[in-house]
């Protein structure tokens, strides 16, 4: 049987950085030669970033990605790599965007891979199945693809597919098995989201028997605004079998060598696997796909002479996933955006201490910039707390009472009660985005998933903020997270934070369950109305208290106008507020009513 060595580059890319990216392309693909890999396959639009939304509309972006491939083509041949076959991910274009009044019928913008060699495009493969479901839009976007690309290299049928066409049955990997493939590239941007490298293995091993052929599949790492990706690369026999598996949020190239069946051209055996039972044959959709066959003009470079196991990394706990993923997403989003260093309110309370030690783990206590600015109503517990962390990590800290600004405001408005209270958010808000102006910082906002989903904040006061990293964390995780964080070599938050009751202390002896239910008892309420879309009366089903359920479903209606004008974060869940879930503001429908 022939044998590949083949690297999968679980690498980070950023949207319309064209030219640093395929600068990426490059290094990692003599990486990858130097280790002796003969084939290296990139994520999805590697070339471009992901995802680029409207971007696609340009012509002259669209122009720049075709005309940086073909450069790359040249590029990587003058590197002397010209016989390592590079398979990357960009954007393509057979006519005009589906915004134009010339635009036709199964042509347009196409979410691509290519496949080069000897300095040239030897191959190109357009995505077939697009999502249109949950934060992805690519109906709105793209043109499918109509036919299945197979390349014979190094005596291999290789088959070239996208992201979604792993995730649907039927179409490229059920034509993949009727070309007779011996390997399906799967070039990947999947999102992340809690324990979502429980449901990839499973649904690998499924295309794997559906196309009876070896699938490798390689999914980038970074964050691109709320979203984050997590790697998680892996190989996986027709069988069943995991051959290799990368590690989760870490930028490597996973090196196995594959012996593949040489290529006949005839239909594959779909297989089984022990994942789950699976249909037979017949019953997998085959939309008969026009298979497109390229024989690549220059042999393989010699492969290592030793045989390489790319090896299976260790999967992560709960908490460290979702630590790794908020301090990913944060990290990129300052990096990518120019931004020297961030600056938030530090109150001494949970949240804002968690957002303090995932800000530091992301870059380092040198850029991380934090003020406290006690009222009359904070306590002095809290105000020790706050300069308690400031110690443990290293951090710029500083404190600016707020009492002779809200005496001021106060002095000139007639205002009480709540009023009150919002005046001193607003004023908290206020000093942030003035140090931010005068400073440069990126302001951080801390609210919680549970307070955003109730409007439990005040708008232009603690919502404030160019960016939230909890933002997708409900507040039971909150304290889940900063246990688990002191459980590390260090200890950031002091224990005080974690177990004192929460309160926003804008008022005397404030609380959250003033206002709010238990955190344990709103959470699930929370979880099951906005991330699982659940009506009023599953949720009374699933035993939660009728009145309970009918206040805080009002309470996330009413909240819509406010969470419009929150500030990004890290998608971690498998619904986030923002592009994950889109109501209308102005509604007047209402559960049970």
């Amino acid at each position: 049987m022939p044998t590949l060595r083949i690297a999968l580059a679980q690498v980070n890319s950023t949207v319309g950085d064209i030219a640093g990216n395929a600068a990426s392309v490059r290094e990692w693909s003599r990486a990858a030669a130097d280790a002796g890999a003969q084939l290296v396959a990139f994520p999805e639009m590697m070339l471009t970033g992901y995802p680029i939304e409207d971007l696609v509309f340009r012509d002259s972006f669209v122009s720049t990605s075709l005309s940086a491939l073909s450069d790359l083509a040249s590029l990587l041949a003058a590197d002397g790599l010209g016989d390592l076959a590079v398979v990357v991910g960009y954007v393509d274009a057979d006519g005009p965007a589906a915004t134009s009044s010339s635009a036709a019928p199964g042509a347009g913008r196409r979410d691509a891979s290519a496949l080069l060699l000897g300095g040239k495009i030897a191959a190109k493969y357009f995505k077939h199945h697009l999502p249109n479901y949950g934060v992805f839009d690519e109906d709105r976007y793209f043109e499918p693809g109509r036919s299945l690309t197979v390349v014979r290299f190094g005596g291999v049928d290789v088959a070239l597919t996208v992201c979604e066409d792993i995730w649907q049955a039927g179409g490229p990997f059920t034509a993949a098995r009727r070309a007779g493939a011996g390997l399906v590239l799967n070039i990947n941007a999947s999102p992340y989201e809690l324990n979502k490298d429980d449901v990839r293995l499973p649904l690998v091993m499924r295309r794997a028997a559906e196309a009876g052929a070896t699938v490798a599949y390689v999914n980038a790492v970074g964050a691109q605004d709320e979203l984050v990706f997590d790697g998680d690369s892996m190989i996986v026999t027709a069988g069943g079998e995991l051959l290799a598996r990368a590690g989760q949020f870490t930028s490597e190239l996973l090196i196995h060598d594959l012996s593949l069946p040489a290529a006949d051209a005839k239909p594959n055996r779909a297989e089984k696997t022990d994942a789950e039972p699976l249909p037979i044959v017949e019953q997998w959709i085959d939309d008969e796909m026009e298979i497109v066959r390229v024989a690549l003009p220059v042999e393989p470079r010699p492969g290592g002479r030793d045989k390489h196991d790319g090896g299976i990394a260790d999967r992560i706990a709960d908490e460290a996933e979702i630590w790794s993923a908020l301090v990913l997403g944060l990290r990129d989003y300052v990096t990518k955006n120019g931004f020297r260093s961030v600056v938030f309110g530090l109150s001494g309370g949970i949240d804002s201490a968690v957002v303090a030690a995932i800000a530091v783990d992301a870059l380092g206590p040198e850029r991380v910039f934090a003020v406290s600015m006690p009222s009359s109503y904070s306590s002095e517990g809290s105000r020790d707390d706050a300069a308690d962390l400031a110690e443990r990590t290293g951090i710029d800290y500083r404190v600016e009472p707020i009492q002779p600004m809200v005496d001021a405001f106060l002095a000139n408005l007639a205002l009480s009660g709540l009023a009150v209270e919002n005046l001193q958010a607003r004023v908290r808000g206020v000093i942030l985005m003035a140090l931010s102006n005068q400073e440069g910082h990126l302001v951080l906002t801390t609210g919680n998933k549970s307070e955003l989903a109730v409007g439990y904040s005040t708008l232009y006061g603690d919502s404030v903020g160019g960016f939230n990293p909890l933002k997708d964390v409900p507040k039971t995780m909150v304290y889940r997270l900063a246990r688990w964080r002191n459980t590390q070599d260090d200890a950031p938050i002091p224990s005080n934070s974690i177990t004192k009751p929460p309160s926003a202390e804008l008022r005397p002896d404030q609380k959250d369950s003033d206002s709010l239910p238990d955190y344990a008892v709103l959470d699930p309420i929370i979880k099951g109305y906005v991330d699982e879309d659940m009506g009023r009366d599953e949720l009374i089903a699933a035993g939660n208290d009728a009145a309970l359920v009918d206040r805080v479903l009002r309470m996330v209606d009413l909240a819509e106008y406010k969470r419009r004008q929150s500030a990004p974060g890290p998608k971690i869940s498998g619904k986030a507020f923002g592009r994950d879930r889109r109501l209308p503001i102005t509604n007047r429908f209402r559960e049970g009513l």
